[in-house]
């Protein structure tokens, strides 16, 4: 009989682990230069809204007549909207890494993620994770965000797993400490091989020589 603490689920983190994150203080140094804009006056703008629009209570276009917007430009929204997206890139061996191990040791795949609507729609369709993750907990759809404990419960509602069930792949620290807190085993993200070798000792190896 299989126990009952074997894993049967993983949950993953977008930003940081799957892709590159959406729209972080990196980029949007890029787009303020890229559009000639005061980054400073930018940010701090984005800090005052930004937790609003993650949590789906902000349209794309409200938050960024707030932080771009508020004012006449010699640009478009759309135009801001594209470069906004084009920042995402993907991390195409730990999207293989994820799809293998679940391919290989049957398991469920849940996207636990702090994004924007609009912004985790984009990501989700143009680099196809929706092929294999089977449910998304995106702050915008369930209007919480992480590190709230209440959202690992819903993610764990929604998996039909217990907290014993679950390996969780997160880059931030504060947030895997939350996760452990709950008894969620975790691995604290820093690049590809090392979650690779922490998922094999986990006992989700991709191959004989690994387990």
């Amino acid at each position: 009989m299989k126990s009952t603490n074997a894993i049967t689920t993983l949950f993953v983190d977008i930003g940081g682990v799957l892709l590159t994150n959406g729209w972080d203080r990196l980029a949007r140094g890029r787009a303020a230069a890229h559009f000639q804009l005061d980054v400073a006056e930018m940010q701090e703008r984005h800090h005052l809204t930004f937790d609003t629009y993650e949590e789906g209570k902000l349209t794309l276009a409200e938050y960024l007549e707030r932080v771009v917007f508020y004012t006449e430009r010699a640009f478009t929204p759309e135009q801001f909207r594209e470069f906004m997206f084009a920042q995402s890139q993907p991390f195409p061996e730990m999207l293989d890494l994820i799809e293998r191990v679940k391919a290989r040791h049957g398991l469920r795949v849940v996207v636990v993620s702090n994004e924007g609507r609009e912004l985790n729609t984009y990501r989700i369709r143009k680099f196809g994770l929706n092929s294999f993750v089977d449910a998304f907990i995106s702050s915008s759809y369930v209007h919480l965000r992480k590190p709230d404990v209440d959202m690992f419960h819903l993610a764990l509602d929604i998996a039909h797993a217990s907290a014993q069930q679950v390996l969780y792949i997160e880059n931030t620290a504060m947030f895997v400490q939350v996760a452990q807190g709950l008894g969620i085993r975790s691995i604290l993200h820093t690049d590809t091989e090392s979650t690779r070798a922490q998922l094999a000792a986990f006992g989700l190896a991709l191959d004989g020589a690994e387990e």
